[in-house]
């Protein structure tokens, strides 16, 4: 599924409880993480729960996996993935990411701490697009 994909279906929704159950569901989809990677070298700091990515490089993309220990976050994660994910370095500091959320309405139904684990995601992940 590719973002555009993802904010159709959030639109066909009615209200937040159905999309946080979609986020879980999403999160569920996502192929776990080895314990040996969840180590704080690849941790996300800022985030209130647990939260790891681990990026590899591949061609001229790089690949995002990650994982949580809360299910609502893990949703969140797979949501950052489907946005940043195979893209080259210079797409992913090109995404407008506030604009995907904004549309997705996350910005004002999650918690601030939320709000800032995910702002922490992003920023991680455009970190790895420096220097891989």
């Amino acid at each position: 599924m590719n973002i555009d994909e993802l904010i159709e279906n959030f639109e066909l929704l009615d209200d937040w409880e159905d999309k946080y159950r979609y986020i879980i569901d999403l999160g569920n989809g996502l192929e776990p993480l080895d314990e040996q990677f969840k180590t704080e070298e690849w941790k996300v700091r800022g985030c209130q729960s647990q939260v790891w990515l681990l990026p590899s490089r591949q061609g001229d993309k790089i690949h995002f996996r990650g994982d949580s220990d809360a299910v609502i976050v893990k949703g969140l994660i797979a949501i950052v993935l489907m946005i940043y994910s195979d893209k080259s370095p210079s797409e992913i500091k090109a995404v407008a990411v506030e604009d995907i959320f904004a549309k997705l309405g996350l910005g004002e139904h999650l918690s601030p701490s939320r709000r800032n684990g995910l702002i922490a995601m992003t920023e991680k992940i455009k970190y790895y697009a420096g220097i891989l």
